[in-house]
């Protein structure tokens, strides 16, 4: 009897060994990645692990000469070196570029978790203190070097998004949309900024991007989640996982769209004239899933975050359920592929880079943390039709590559992109401390 107890007991111990071994080992992708982009990608089977793939290229940045890799047609050179941090770039009405040099603010407790997200945080190089600083970049001879490279505003907390409307400029900092007075010209601003709006912060999803809209009334405002799928309760992602409409006069704002898990690139499609953004999806239920994503966003628009995915699909891990909310949950215009981290976001009708360049939207991909084999970590173009929307059948096209050196350690990383004056495009390189610019080769 001893001897069938003590089976009984090995067997069990197996069992139990064997489920620990599969829901903890590293997922790896079972599906092509090209397969998983476009507007009707694959949507495979989630793979729900206890503990999460962790597989983050560890930041070297460029040794001297080293430069990413530029398509055919196009060449690459730096445009500003020797920053903190660049993530976000803006462009002025006279051709001064802006650059928020910034990053996570402090983040207070967390546990394990928070630990966990810390050594993350340090292997991607995105450990360091945010610089909260704009720097202004002015190319005034127009050689493609930006020969100013100067403070233009500090006393920001995590600055990100800017956006000019009438005489403000508007900045998103972490906790709060504010404002300083601008003229064109401008070198350096010292006045105090005003608060339009307050923004909750904390948690995840520091950065908050702006965007004027062309009516001259009112902003959009980025606010991501504070967490993956609301694990610390919904309470906390009020006002979260969404693009805000604010109302600057007023100084009062409305939720314009929803279930966002972490929205960032703004633009507004140059045919259509209707607003675009990217948006990073969750993570946790394996390499293949879900599809970060770029859409075209309305008012009153809920994507299902975080009860669902793509238009639909459930998150079961999310409890309780809302399956009053599956029917309505917006299905987006097309996927990027998983886990790229799609951040910068730029239509091309101000673009000077060739036939192949000429109608479509350019996104910076920062790089993968829970896939394996990484992702991201490049620029990318999709080709738009004439009716404002990605062109059918088409797929992501790389721009800007090489940011994985041979190892797969991360030479820079890709954020913000604009176009410049001249129609190149400028890239920020948070990783290396640059902004690349790419022209049409000559």
């Amino acid at each position: 009897m001893r001897k069938h107890i003590l089976i009984i007991v090995g067997l069990i111990v197996l069992v139990v060994a064997g489920l620990i071994f599969w829901f903890t080992r590293p997922d790896k992708a079972q599906l092509d990645f090209a397969a998983v982009t476009g507007a009707a990608p694959t949507i495979g089977q989630p793979r729900a692990q206890l503990i999460p793939t962790v597989k983050v290229a560890d930041a070297v940045g460029w040794k001297d000469g080293q430069k990413p890799i530029a398509a055919a047609g196009l060449s690459v050179a730096p445009f500003a070196t020797g920053l903190d941090h660049p993530r976000w770039l803006y462009r002025l009405p006279n051709g001064d570029v802006l650059v928020a040099e910034s990053n996570s603010p402090p983040r207070k407790g967390g546990g394990i978790t928070g630990w966990v997200m810390g050594v993350l945080m340090g292997k991607a190089g995105a450990g360091v203190p945010s610089a909260n600083r704009i720097t202004i970049l002015r190319d005034a001879n127009g050689d493609g070097v930006a020969e100013r490279k100067s403070t233009f505003m500090m006393g920001l907390n995590s600055p990100f998004g800017m956006a000019l409307m009438g005489d403000w400029l508007y900045i998103g900092n972490t906790d709060a949309l504010v404002r300083v007075p601008y003229k064109t010209g401008d070198i350096s601003i010292t006045a105090k900024p005003e608060v339009v709006v307050k923004l909750q912060g904390g948690g995840n999803h520091w950065a908050r991007n702006v965007i004027a809209d062309p009516d001259g009334k009112t902003l959009y405002v980025t606010v991501g989640s504070s967490s993956n799928i609301a694990e610390n309760g919904l309470d906390r992602e009020k006002f979260r996982a969404n693009i805000l409409q604010v109302y600057p006069e007023a100084k009062t704002y409305r939720i314009f769209a929803a279930g966002l898990r972490n929205p960032n690139g703004l633009a507004f499609e140059p045919h259509s004239k209707q607003l675009w953004t990217t948006v990073n999806e969750r993570d946790m239920i394996g390499s293949d899933l879900a599809p970060d994503y770029m859409s075209q966003i309305e008012l009153g628009d809920h994507f299902g975050w975080p009860w669902y995915y793509w238009g639909g699909y459930p998150d079961k891990r999310v409890e309780p359920g809302n399956p009053a909310l599956q029917e309505y949950s917006k299905r987006p215009d097309y996927a990027l592929g998983p886990h790229v981290a799609a951040l910068g976001l730029a239509f091309a009708n101000d673009a000077k880079l060739g036939a192949n360049f000429a109608n479509g939207a350019f996104v910076g991909e920062h790089g993968s943390w829970n896939r394996s084999p990484v992702s991201g970590y490049k620029v990318v173009y999709v080709p738009f039709g004439s009716n404002g929307f990605p062109a059918k059948g088409a797929k992501p096209i790389d721009v800007l590559t090489g940011f994985l050196n041979k190892g797969g350690a991360a030479q820079g990383r890709p954020v913000g992109v604009i176009t410049d004056r001249t129609g190149a495009l400028l890239v920020a390189d948070d990783v290396g401390n640059v902004v690349w610019r790419v022209k049409a080769a000559k």
